[in-house]
C-alpha cells in the first residue's frame, strides 16, 4: 500500500508510475483505491492496463473486504493499493475507521509512506517517526518525493537508523508530468493526451530512483489471507439488465457489477449519448453516475432515447438511478457553461450548479417502506456532487457519519432514483431485491 501524510503528496502519481513500472516488467499487476473514489481505478484499467477496484472498510465487514481483495488479487503476481487522504484519516475526525490504516491492518498489507520533502531535509525525519510511532501498523518503508539528490544520501542513512524503517528512494521535482483535476476529481483517462506516453517516461524515471525490486520484496512478504463471500439470492433464471455505459454515465463499482451477475443479472452496456433506444429484450436499466453536466446538449438531443426510457419507466420498467443518472432523469438540467437542457422528465423538477459541493461523504441509507429493495438492512452509500435537484426526493432516510439525517432519492413504483451512489456489497440482498423486481416485468 502507498500511503501519505495528507492529500496533495503525489499518491497518484506515483502509484500510476509504480503500476505501470511493474507492469513494464512483465507482471500481473492488480490495483486498488482506497476509499469510494472511481477515477483512479479507471486511470488503473484503461491506461495502464491493471485490475482495478476499490476497497473501503466504511462500505463492509472485515470478511467481505477480505473476499473482495483476494477475488481480484488471485490472478496477479502483485497488488498495490493507493491510499487516500492522509494515512490514518478516517469517516471522522478524531477516528481511523474507514482509513487507509484501517485498510492496512485488515489486509495486513506492508506500507510504503510516500513523504513530500519540498522545501525540508532532515525534517521528513520527524514527520515519519511520528507516523510509525502513533499506532501499531505496517509502515515498512518511505518514499521520498521532491527529494533533493544531493541531500538523499545523508537523510536516508539518518531515517533508517532513527525509525528503523527502509528507504526505497527518492522522487525529483517532475516538472512536466502530472495529472489534471476537476470538480469530481481527476479528468477521465480518454481526455489527456499523451498520459500513456508520459507514464511510460515516469516509471522509467522511477525506476532509475527508486528499488522497484524491493518494492517486490516487500510485497512479497505479506501474509496470506482469505475471505468469506457473504450469502445472497440467485434467480432462478437470468434476467437482462441494460447497463449505461459511455463518457456521461462511468461511475460504476465494479464489485457491483460482479455481485449483480452472481445474483442472476445479463448485464448489457448502451449509450444514453448515442444510442437509439435502450437494448431490446432488457427488464431493468441501471443509470449510473458521471459527467451528465458535461454533455448536456448531446444527451438533449438524443429525443429518441430520451423517449425511450421516459415511456418504459412509466410502463413499468425497474429504473435504478444514481448521482449523473439522476439528473438526466429529470425534466431539464443546467450544464457546466450555464445552458438548459431538456432531459427525460421522468423525475419532475430540475439541476442547477450550486457553485459548491452540495452534499459529501458516507451514508447509511434505510427505508421504512416494508416493500422497498433496501428494507431488508438498509445500504451504505456516499454522495459527492456540486449540482443539486429541486426534487431529491424522501423515499429513504440517509445518516451521515456526524449523525444527521435527511430525506433522499425516489423509490416510486418502477423508479429508483436519487443522489446516492450505493456499494451493494455492504447489504447483497439489496442487488437481488432489484433484480427481483426486474424479473417480474415483461419487455
Amino acid at each position: 500500500m502507498i500511503v501519505a501524510p495528507a492529500s496533495g503528496s503525489g499518491k497518484t502519481l506515483i502509484t500510476c508510475g509504480i503500476l505501470q513500472a511493474l507492469v513494464n516488467r512483465g507482471l500481473k499487476v492488480s490495483s486498488f483505491k482506497c476509499g469510494h473514489d472511481y477515477i483512479d481505478p479507471m486511470f488503473h484499467v484503461r491506461v495502464i492496463g491493471t485490475r482495478a477496484r476499490n476497497m473501503d472498510s466504511y462500505f463492509c465487514d472485515d470478511e467481505t473486504l477480505k473476499y473482495l481483495f483476494c477475488r481480484t488479487a488471485d490472478q496477479s503476481d502483485i497488488s498495490v493499493i493507493e491510499g487516500v487522504m492522509g494515512f490514518y484519516d478516517g469517516i471522522r475526525a478524531a477516528a481511523t475507521e474507514g482509513s487507509s490504516y484501517d485498510v492496512s491492518e485488515k489486509l495486513g498489507a506492508p506500507v510504503v509512506l510516500l513523504v513530500n520533502c519540498k522545501g525540508a531535509s532532515i525534517s521528513c525525519v520527524p514527520v515519519i517517526k511520528g507516523f510509525k510511532d502513533f499506532r501499531e501498523n505496517n509502515i515498512r518503508g518511505v518514499i521520498l518525493n521532491n527529494m533533493s539528490p544531493m541531500v538523499y544520501p545523508e537523510v536516508k542513512k539518518l531515517i533508517e537508523e532513527e525509525v528503523g524503517v527502509k528507504v526505497f528512494g527518492h522522487i525529483l521535482k517532475l516538472k512536466d508530468i502530472n495529472l489534471e483535476c476537476r470538480h469530481l476529481g481527476l479528468v477521465l483517462p480518454d481526455e489527456v493526451e499523451s498520459l500513456k506516453e508520459n507514464l511510460n517516461r515516469l516509471a522509467g524515471i522511477l525506476e532509475e530512483t527508486l528499488d522497484i525490486a524491493g518494492l517486490i520484496e516487500m510485497a512479497d512478504s505479506a501474509p496470506a489471507i482469505s475471505g468469506k463471500a457473504p450469502s445472497h439470492g440467485v434467480l432462478d433464471e437470468k434476467v437482462r439488465i441494460g447497463l449505461a455505459v459511455d463518457d456521461t454515465f462511468c461511475f460504476t463499482y465494479e464489485d457491483n457489477l460482479a455481485l449483480l451477475e452472481e445474483c442472476g443479472a445479463e448485464i448489457v452496456p448502451f449509450s444514453p449519448m448515442h444510442d437509439e433506444r435502450i437494448p431490446e429484450g432488457v427488464q431493468g436499466i441501471i443509470l449510473s453516475g458521471g459527467y451528465p453536466e458535461l454533455h448536456g446538449e448531446v444527451l438533449s438531443r438524443n429525443e429518441s432515447m430520451k423517449a425511450d426510457i421516459r415511456s418504459k419507466i412509466e410502463a413499468g420498467m425497474p429504473c435504478l438511478a444514481e448521482c449523473g443518472g439522476f439528473m438526466y432523469l429529470h425534466e431539464q438540467m443546467q450544464d457546466s457553461d450555464g445552458k438548459v437542457w431538456n432531459m427525460v422528465g421522468a423525475v419532475k423538477g430540475e439541476v442547477h450548479n450550486t457553485g459548491k459541493l452540495a452534499r459529501f461523504g458516507y451514508i447509511t441509507i434505510s427505508s421504512d417502506d416494508p416493500g422497498s429493495i433496501i428494507a431488508n438492512g438498509g445500504v451504505k452509500g456516499h454522495e459527492f456532487h456540486y449540482w443539486d435537484s429541486s426534487n431529491c426526493g424522501s423515499s429513504w432516510k440517509a445518516v451521515k457519519t456526524s449523525g444527521k439525517t435527511y430525506g433522499c432519492a425516489h423509490e416510486e413504483g418502477a423508479l429508483i432514483a436519487g443522489y446516492p451512489h450505493l456499494y451493494y456489497y455492504s447489504n447483497p440482498d439489496v442487488a437481488y431485491q432489484f433484480l427481483l423486481r426486474c424479473s417480474r416485468y415483461r419487455p
